[in-house]
Formats: structure tokens, C-alpha cells, sequence
């Protein structure tokens, strides 16, 4: 039996997409997050698939330390947060919808950590009551005919909330970040607080504390070229921390 360093590792659940490849469907989790993962939140992964039907969320959230929800290029169907359906813009992905909403109510159960990275950060303020708004545009997402590197390099500057877990974590009151999304949050849910604000409003990270279970996400995409980035390695630490039971973030009342 092979021993060391990452017998030791929490283990983290991170939950897939359902992609098309070829003429198939995928489990799929881009590499960059699970690289991501590992590497800065010093965690051992395992991917959950999102077959609603076929997994037993309870047991899967008793098994691992903690749940990631990636970044994806679906929405979530809005039927979830109680929006018209008649304007709604795809793709969409509701085997994974569904999937989270179970994960993250499992996760909650069990007292484990959540964490969230763009569509993550919306899952989570759906899954816990918050609303979405669709009319974000370029504000926040580059031009649609842009290529994939220099989607990234949309950037916007954000203000960490003062004396906030992301601030701390980072040191500092502001970042740049990229901004690869056309949602964002539009009613907060009761249980979250915001660590970071664009210029325009939006909300763009949130932490909370269920119980023992701590909750940080971030509308941006620290797992992006992390490796050059240390306010993205920050992030990690600080989701690796919270993997561990160790947090910045107070118990709920």
C-alpha cells in the first residue's frame, strides 16, 4: 500500500456537467479546477456525476470533507428561482441542477463545506432561495466572438468588503478579477453575506455558515492560470482551510 503526504489530504467532491462528446454524453469536470483543487487546496478529488437518479447524495456527503461546484457554460434553468421561462437563454444542464440542489441539502445534513467557482456561486444562492438576473451582458462577459484565451482576459476590478473573509484571506480590500459570465445574483440568499462587490453592484463572492458547514464562492475564476496568480492561490488556501474544519467564517447563529 502506497503511503505519504496525500493519504492525508481531505477528500473533496467536485459535481460535473453533463457535456456532449461526439455523439455521447460525458460526465465532464474541466481539468484546470481539478488541478486547481488539489494543488491549492492540498485535496484529494473525486468526481461526482450528475445522474440525479443514479447517486445517493447522502452517502456521497458523508463520505467526502467537503462539495465544489465549477464554473460551466450552462445556466441554470430558471424555473429553479421562480423567473418567467419565456426569456430564459440555455444551454442548460438541469440533470446537474438537480444534482446540486441534492448535494448541497446533503452536504448541509452531513456539515460539510461548500465552495463554488462562477456557476457555483449561482447554484448555491439558488439552492438556499436567492434569485438570479439575466441582463449582466458585456459588462461582464467579453464579446461572444472573442476567442477562448481572451475570454479570461475580461477583467474587472471588485471591492472585498472590509473586515470580510475574502479580505482577509487576501489581504487586501480590492482585486481584479476575470469575469466570464452573463447571470449573476440578483436576491441574495438569507443565509449568505457578500465578500465582494463589481462597480456596478453586482454581487460577485458570498461566504455563509449553515451549522458547522461553511459556504465560500466567487463569481470570478480563481482556478484560471492560478499558478500566476497568488490572490488565486489565496482563494484555494482559503477553501482548503474551510475543507478542514479550520475558518475565518463565524458559526451561524
Amino acid at each position: 500500500m502506497r503511503h505519504g503526504k496525500s493519504a492525508a489530504r481531505p477528500l473533496l467532491g467536485v459535481v460535473a456537467c453533463n457535456r456532449r462528446l461526439g455523439d455521447e454524453i460525458a460526465a465532464n469536470v474541466m481539468q484546470r479546477y481539478l488541478i486547481g483543487a488539489a494543488r491549492y487546496m492540498d485535496a484529494s478529488l473525486v468526481i461526482i456525476p450528475s445522474l440525479p437518479d443514479y447517486i445517493d447524495a447522502p452517502r456521497i456527503a458523508a463520505s467526502v470533507d467537503g462539495i465544489l461546484l465549477t464554473g460551466s457554460p450552462s445556466n441554470i434553468a430558471s424555473h429553479r428561482y421562480g423567473d418567467d421561462e419565456e426569456n430564459a437563454e440555455g444551454p442548460f444542464d438541469e440533470a446537474r441542477d438537480e444534482t446540486v440542489q441534492r448535494m448541497l441539502d446533503a452536504a448541509i445534513d452531513a456539515q460539510k463545506s461548500i465552495f463554488g467557482i462562477c456557476r457555483g456561486l449561482q447554484e448555491i444562492n439558488v439552492a438556499l432561495g436567492g434569485t438570479l438576473r439575466r441582463d449582466l451582458g458585456a459588462k461582464h462577459h467579453a464579446p461572444s466572438d472573442a476567442s477562448f484565451e481572451s475570454m479570461f482576459d475580461h477583467r474587472h476590478p471588485v471591492a472585498l468588503t472590509e473586515d470580510g473573509v475574502l479580505s482577509r484571506a487576501l489581504g487586501d480590500t480590492k482585486a481584479v478579477v476575470n469575469s466570464v459570465h452573463y447571470q449573476g445574483i440578483d436576491g441574495l440568499a438569507s443565509a449568505l453575506s457578500i465578500e465582494a462587490r463589481a462597480p456596478d453592484g453586482v454581487v460577485e463572492a458570498v461566504s455563509g455558515s449553515i451549522g458547522a458547514s461553511r459556504i465560500i464562492a466567487v463569481q470570478w475564476h480563481p482556478e484560471w492560470k492560478a499558478e500566476a496568480d497568488p490572490q488565486s492561490q489565496a482563494i484555494f488556501q482559503l477553501f482548503g482551510r474551510a475543507l478542514r474544519g479550520v475558518s475565518d467564517i463565524p458559526a451561524s447563529s
